[in-house]
């Protein structure tokens, strides 16, 4: 088959088609996008409600999903309870065997205040400029992540949970070697705007050269846990990963480096990742 003529579509469960797959779902991997659903009344009755986050986590009842990984639900959520299990779920556990002493907070928006952070409880539009999508706190002796799930999707989550493994597992070696490998073999494009730029950086003949290497390597990882964890519950279409700020990575090396992800990383019971070719109409 032509390579040229292909696309990459990443393929989960039938019963996970049903999922609505985001216009920008697939937006740049290191930047978190402040984008509302459509389904947001843009105006509210009353202000909504702000606590502070230890407010939050004394108060909000903690479960632990089967692979380990501890959450937490406050305020208006607009996701179903259903899907946020099954997001949460779909994270191998050898990654999320990584994540302990973490709690994920998943809240309708945190806000910033000056050198603050607060929680509202549903969704305003007074504090939507204000609002990050997420934010790292040390509470109690463990490390709190209040997600935004009026400004997050999947891709958002499991962005942080890649970044989050990464420094504390490090870089596989098996995958280094897969991803300088292709480098050297001048494969275009790359996974992310970070990737791309440190790339640029080691393989040029700059003496900090093995610095960026090493920093290619983490992004490049981090980049694919992340698509990787995304495909496992939902379709990913791979023409929605481009970008205007970097070429994006050829299909068949994507393909190449989440099959070794996946051999890292096997499934959770109940899920399922497969990378299909199609030739273009």
């Amino acid at each position: 088959m032509d390579k040229e003529a292909r696309r990459t579509r990443i393929v989960v469960p039938q019963r996970a088609r049903h999922i609505a797959r985001r216009a920008q779902v697939l937006g740049r991997l290191t930047a978190c996008r402040l984008r509302m659903t459509t389904h947001i009344f843009m105006s509210q009755a009353a202000q909504a409600i702000t606590r502070a986050p230890a407010d939050v986590v004394r108060e909000a009842p903690v479960s632990q999903a089967p692979n380990g990984i501890c959450y937490a639900v406050a305020g208006e959520m607009s996701i179903s309870a259903t899907e946020l299990e099954r997001m949460i779920s779909a994270v191998p556990k050898a990654i999320s065997a990584a994540l302990e002493r973490k709690a994920y907070y998943f809240v309708p928006l945190t806000v910033n205040q000056g050198d603050q952070t607060v929680i509202a409880d549903r969704y305003d539009v007074a504090l939507s400029d204000s609002a990050v999508c997420h934010r790292n706190l040390e509470l109690g002796g463990s490390l709190c992540v209040f997600i935004s799930t009026r400004l997050m999707d999947a891709f958002e989550f499991y962005i942080n949970v890649g970044h989050a493994f990464v420094e504390r597992a490090g870089v596989s070696q098996e995958f280094a070697d897969l991803v300088w490998k292709q480098a050297n073999a001048s494969i275009r494009g790359e996974t992310s705007l970070d990737a791309w730029e440190s790339r640029k950086l080691a393989t040029g003949h700059a003496s900090d050269a093995e610095k960026h290497k090493n920093e290619y390597f983490a992004a490049a990882f981090s980049d694919a846990i992340s698509i990787y964890l995304l495909s496992l519950f939902l379709d990913v279409d791979y023409q929605d990963l481009r970008e205007r700020d970097y070429p994006l990575l050829a299909p068949a090396a994507l393909a190449e480096r989440l099959r070794k992800i996946a051999e890292l990383f096997p499934v959770n019971p109940g899920f399922d990742f497969q990378v299909f070719y199609r030739r273009r109409s």
